[in-house]
């Protein structure tokens, strides 16, 4: 991906689980094996116990963690002008701006933003009346002098500071002269030998000669012996008078207190009002670690380009990363019920009734004659297991079965000692806080006015699926009002008895597992169901169903 080019999130749902982090990096192999480098895998929630195993094993690096993709001002057409030194003249300041269109230049020091000048600040320092020693106030350099004068330093070093004395111009007789010059003063001559050696004899800092006017060698000679330094313009003494201030560093008139910046992070919907209320045109920006980066402007909101998504294994809004209503969706590849999301334009969906997103990708893959390297073979196949439990769940299709045999013989992997090794790491939850457990794979969902969330974690142990019910039924309450959910319902799947003990807290929860699966509760917090293994094809729309029959 090139520098210019803005990433395309490849991106699961909340609370990721090992189909989701999977298909977010299948699908950008793919991406870029066709020809779509500048597309990203990334994620919006923790990699589980399971998911990470998988990686490990396969060495696959997890997805990117992005947790808003609400535009930013990374995201705003910025002006990448680069930051000017503080000892830069005002003069360079000044035709800098005009050059770059700008009336905002932003000062800096190893990167890190020192102060601005604008200019306003420039024209202002212009209108006003300097006073004869400003020069040595500022520090100014002879570097900037002799650049300002368009001069040439005959005699001296052009490293010096000006940093005593003041400036004036050397009319009159050397007797007149005598009178004003003091030591260490800048004095602006003609080609008057009589009056050169007037200022030099009085201890002057550095003598300008005007109109290009030719030094003789004695004066050179002379000033060098006296330490005082020479500069041979072409301008006349009132243009040298006028331009000489505009050698001053713009450190002198920049303002480095209370700035007004924005970070490369900040949200442009916090940004926006903070720009309305203060009159400035151009604000600096910088990243976390302080270092300028750029300008934007009221402008530049306009130009402000969306973060590109496309998701994968989910279509619901309540699922989907932070700010995705802010984001471009460009694609949807999904193998569960259609939910909530919305476009502003027709995007490329692909929605099938298959066990995994996985699945899809691998038609995807042989659709497109891109191939499968083994380890991304692995984490396809490790997506497949998870999601149908090792063919076991009545999400299965034929179709998961054909390509979980194609993906374990391109990875080199069995798939019944790859499944027993990723449930018994899922379900090695000893170093994970119950909160940590019951959110490892959760999904929101809402029946009408009735928000639901549903977990579930699986296990081929069931001293272990006991162990864990003993540990959260105390912690769905908190985590149920934490979630805003009016219901929680948290699946403990035993894989090799091919049945889910629920366990569940809120209003109507235990009647709606009851009248759904036409069971009955023996201790008001769990039920036993049988031959129920699936949330997306058995728990989830029975759940819906039920409720939706009781608003009825």
């Amino acid at each position: 991906m090139s520098k210019n080019e803005k990433p395309i999130y490849i991106i699961g749902h909340k609370n990721p689980d090992t189909d989701s982090i999977s298909a977010a990096i299948a699908y950008t192999y793919l991406k870029h094996q066709t020809g779509h480098t500048n597309c990203v895998a990334a994620r919006c929630g923790n990699v589980s116990s399971e998911t990470q195993y998988v990686l490990d094993r396969f060495e696959v690096k997890a997805p990117k963690f992005v947790g808003d993709v609400r535009t930013q001002v990374r995201d705003m057409d910025m002006r990448r002008i680069p930051g000017a030194s503080e000892e830069m003249s005002l003069k360079d300041a000044w035709a800098l701006m005009k050059e770059n269109k700008v009336v905002t230049l932003c000062i800096t020091d190893d990167k890190r933003l020192k102060g601005l000048i604008t200019t306003g600040d420039i024209m202002e320092s212009y209108m006003g009346s300097y006073e004869a020693n400003t020069l040595s106030e500022a520090k100014t350099s002879y570097v900037n002098i002799v650049d300002t004068l368009d001069g040439t330093l005959l005699v001296g070093d052009l490293g010096d500071v000006q940093s005593e004395g003041k400036v004036l111009i050397g009319a009159g007789t050397p007797d007149i002269l005598e009178e004003y010059i003091k030591p260490h003063d800048i004095v602006i001559l003609g080609d008057r030998y009589e009056s050169q050696l007037c200022a030099i004899e009085m201890g002057a800092d550095c003598l300008i000669i005007c109109a290009g006017t030719n030094v003789t060698k004695t004066i050179q000679k002379i000033a060098k012996e006296n330490g005082v330094k020479i500069i041979s313009t072409p301008h006349d003494s009132f243009t040298v008078a006028r331009l000489i201030y505009q050698s001053i560093p713009i450190r002198h008139f920049m303002r480095s207190k209370d700035l007004l910046t924005f970070k490369m992070d900040d949200y442009i919907e916090d940004v926006h009002p903070v720009m309305a209320s203060t009159r400035h045109r151009y604000f600096p920006v910088v990243d976390s670690a302080g270092r300028y980066k750029g300008m934007v402007s009221r402008r530049n909101f306009l130009a402000a380009t969306k973060k590109q998504l496309i998701l994968v294994d989910h279509n619901e809004k309540g699922q989907a990363v932070n700010g995705m209503e802010s984001a471009e969706i460009l694609e949807i590849i999904d193998h569960h019920r259609l939910g909530t999301v919305t476009t502003n334009k027709p995007v490329y969906f692909r929605n099938q009734p298959l066990g995994s997103t996985c699945t899809i990708l691998y038609l995807m893959y042989q659709e497109s004659g891109v191939e499968i390297t083994p380890q991304i073979a692995g984490v396809m196949l490790s997506a497949i297991i998870s999601d149908t439990l090792l063919y076991r769940s009545p999400t299965c299709t034929e179709m998961d079965k054909v390509a979980g045999k194609a993906l374990a013989q391109i990875a080199k992997v069995d798939p019944e000692e790859l499944a027993k090794e990723m449930f018994t790491a899922g379900s090695n939850l000893g170093n994970k806080t119950p909160d940590e457990i019951i959110h490892q794979d959760f999904k929101k969902f809402q029946a009408g006015k009735i928000n639901v969330g549903i977990g579930q974690i699986s296990s081929m142990n069931s001293n272990e699926l006991s162990n864990i019910k003993e540990t959260l039924l105390p912690e769905l309450e908190a985590a149920a009002k934490r979630d805003g959910l009016d219901m929680i319902l948290f699946m403990l799947t035993n894989i090799l008895q091919e049945s889910s003990e629920v366990i569940f807290y809120g209003q109507g929860a235990e009647m709606t597992l009851e009248v759904g699966f036409g069971v009955t509760s023996k201790d008001h917090a769990s039920v036993h169901l049988p031959g129920v293994v699936s949330r997306k094809k058995q728990m989830l729309p029975t759940v819906l169903n039920t409720l939706e029959q009781k608003n009825a």
